[in-house]
C-alpha cells in the first residue's frame, strides 16, 4: 500500500506532459499558439515526422508544421524481439510527447528514470491503442488524434483539436501472474481467516482478541517464481482491511488492475517493505501490520486511525 493513495498509470504520463512545472519547450523549428483546423495542416502521415537519435537517448522530432493524425496511428521505427503488449503488461520505457501542432515539448522521461506502467483499458485511449501488440525493445511513434488524447490544456497551449506526437523506447515488457498460485500453506491458529473466490480475490475474517505488537507476514500460498529484492518493483493484488472491525479500506481486486510499485525503498509502508521483501513472485502473503509499521499519524482522510492495526492479503504477481 503506497504512502501516497495514487495510481501508476499512463494518464500519469500525459498529466507529468501536460501538467508540468516546466515550460514547454520547442523540439525543433517555429511555434504557433493558433488553433488549427484540420484542413490546415501541413500533414497527416506519420512517415513525414523524421526521427534522429540514438536507442534509448532522447530523440529529435523533426517535422512540418502544423502536424495533425485524423486516427491515432503507430509507426514502429525498430521492432524489438520482447514480448507484446498485452492487457495488464507492466511496461518499463522512456518516452517523449509533444504537441503535433507545434512542436512544443510536453513531457519527457529522458532527463530520469524510465517510466513503468501498467497497460490497461483505463488509459488515455490513443496511447492503448498506439502501444497495443507492441514488442518489448521497440522504438516506436505514436500519433495521437485529438478525438483519442487527454483533450486541451490551456495552462500548456493544449487545443482540442491538437494531435500528439508520443515517442518511446519500449525497453521491457512484463506480463504478470493473472493471481497467486504455488503450494497451499495452512497458517498458525489466531491469525485472520482469508476465504478467495472464484477470481482469486479474498474476503478476511478477523478473530477475536488483541492484535499482535509485531509484523507478521504469513504464506497462504508458496510460490515458486524468483525472491523479492529490495529495490525491485514489484506488481501486485491486495486487499486491505481493518484488524477492530474487519472491515476493508482499499482493495486492487475491487479496481481489477494489479498495482506496482518499488519494494524495499519506503515507497510503501513499512510493514509492506518488512513483510514482503524475501517473498516469492507467485506467493500469497497475509500480512498483519501494527500501526507504527503502518500509518502512526493515521490517514489524512480518516480511514485509517493512528491506532489501527492493518490486515492485508497481498498476491505476488512479478518482479524485476
Amino acid at each position: 500500500m503506497r504512502r501516497t493513495l495514487t495510481v501508476l498509470t499512463v494518464l500519469t504520463v500525459l498529466a507529468a506532459a501536460c501538467g508540468g512545472d516546466e515550460a514547454a519547450r520547442e523540439t525543433s523549428g517555429s511555434t504557433t499558439t493558433e488553433s488549427t483546423a484540420p484542413g490546415d495542416l501541413a500533414s497527416t502521415d506519420l512517415a513525414d515526422v523524421e526521427v534522429t537519435g540514438e536507442a534509448g537517448e532522447r530523440p529529435t522530432l523533426t517535422f512540418d508544421k502544423p502536424f495533425g493524425v485524423e486516427e491515432t496511428a503507430t509507426r514502429v521505427l525498430t521492432e524489438g524481439d520482447g514480448q507484446p503488449i498485452v492487457a495488464g503488461a507492466v511496461i518499463t520505457l522512456h518516452f517523449l510527447m509533444v504537441n503535433a501542432r507545434d512542436g512544443a515539448e510536453l513531457g519527457t522521461s529522458y532527463e530520469g528514470d524510465p517510466a513503468r506502467l501498467v497497460f490497461e483499458e483505463a488509459l488515455v485511449p490513443g496511447l492503448y491503442q498506439g502501444l497495443d501488440g507492441v514488442t518489448g525493445g521497440s522504438r516506436v511513434l505514436v500519433g495521437i488524434a485529438p478525438a483519442d488524447g487527454a483533450g486541451a490544456d490551456p495552462a500548456n497551449d493544449v487545443l482540442e483539436t491538437d494531435s500528439l506526437l508520443f515517442f518511446a523506447d519500449v525497453q521491457d515488457v512484463r506480463v504478470p501472474l493473472q493471481r497467486a498460485e504455488g503450494t497451499a500453506v495452512t497458517p498458525p491458529a489466531g491469525l485472520p481467516t482469508v476465504v478467495l473466490g472464484d477470481d482469486g480475490a479474498p474476503t478476511i475474517s478477523v478473530p477475536d482478541g488483541d492484535p499482535p505488537g509485531e509484523v507478521v507476514a504469513q504464506p497462504l500460498i508458496e510460490g515458486t517464481g524468483t525472491v523479492v529484492e529490495a529495490g525491485q518493483t514489484i506488481t501486485v493484488h491486495y486487499m486491505g482491511a481493518l484488524w477492530a472491525d474487519g472491515s476493508v479500506f482499499d482493495s486492487s481486486w475491487e479496481g481489477g488492475t494489479p498495482a506496482t510499485f518499488a519494494i524495499g525503498t519506503g515507497e510503501v509502508i513499512a510493514g509492506w517493505d518488512e513483510g514482503l521483501v524475501g517473498r516469492t513472485v507467485g506467493s500469497q502473503v497475509l500480512l498483519v501490520v501494527p500501526p507504527a509499521k503502518g500509518y502512526p499519524e493515521g490517514t489524512p482522510d480518516g480511514s485509517i486511525s493512528a491506532t489501527d492495526t492493518l490486515v492485508f492479503v497481498v498476491d505476488i504477481l512479478d518482479a524485476a
